[in-house]
Formats: structure tokens, C-alpha cells, sequence
């Protein structure tokens, strides 16, 4: 998908490499989350970027299961009022790209 197909998507992706150095973060997720990618992309995911996120529920899963295909209701709550969301985690061992999908 190019990266202008990605943007125009009507939900939030991040991508991803198994070291969880952001390498896409889609225009969507940047204006819902009100971060600019130029300071999201190249940091950790999980330390960085959506501390919230770094727990059983979403981070150690892409640790645990090298194939993962999960859709679940979350609550976002770094740098934001509590906000119900719907979290799809991707990741096969066949590419190296992992991603999280956020749906407001």
C-alpha cells in the first residue's frame, strides 16, 4: 500500500520492525493523536510513543505470539483524556513489519 492509500485510510496505523522503532505512522494517527510522525518515526513504539500500550495486553503479545491477528476493545490514556478505541495487532513471522491499527 502506498503511503498516500495509507493516509486516506479512515483509522490510525503504526508499523513497525520487531526492535518496535516506529517505521510508518500514517496521517490519520497523526492528527488523532496530535503527534507529527517526523518525531514519532525512528523512536521505540512502546517506550517512546504509547507508553500505555507497553503492557501484557499489546506489547509482550507481539513477543509471545509471532503470528497475531487481533482485533479488541482498548483504552488509550497517555497525553489524552481516557479514550475508548478499537486496537487490531498484525504481525507474521513472514514480514518484518509488525502493526497496530487504532479505530477512534
Amino acid at each position: 500500500m502506498s503511503g498516500a492509500d495509507r493516509d486516506a485510510l479512515p483509522f490510525g496505523v503504526v508499523g513497525f520492525a520487531a526492535d518496535t522503532i516506529v517505521q510508518v505512522y500514517n496521517a490519520t494517527e497523526a492528527r488523532m493523536s496530535g503527534l507529527d510522525p517526523a518525531t514519532v518515526v525512528g523512536v521505540p513504539f512502546f517506550d517512546a510513543v504509547a507508553q500505555c500500550m507497553n503492557n501484557f495486553m499489546v506489547a509482550q503479545r507481539f513477543e509471545d505470539e509471532p503470528e497475531l491477528d487481533d482485533i479488541f476493545p482498548y483504552v488509550l490514556t497517555l497525553r489524552m483524556r481516557p479514550t475508548k478505541v478499537r486496537l487490531r495487532l498484525l504481525a507474521t513471522v513472514a514480514a518484518p513489519r509488525r502493526y497496530v491499527l487504532i479505530e477512534r
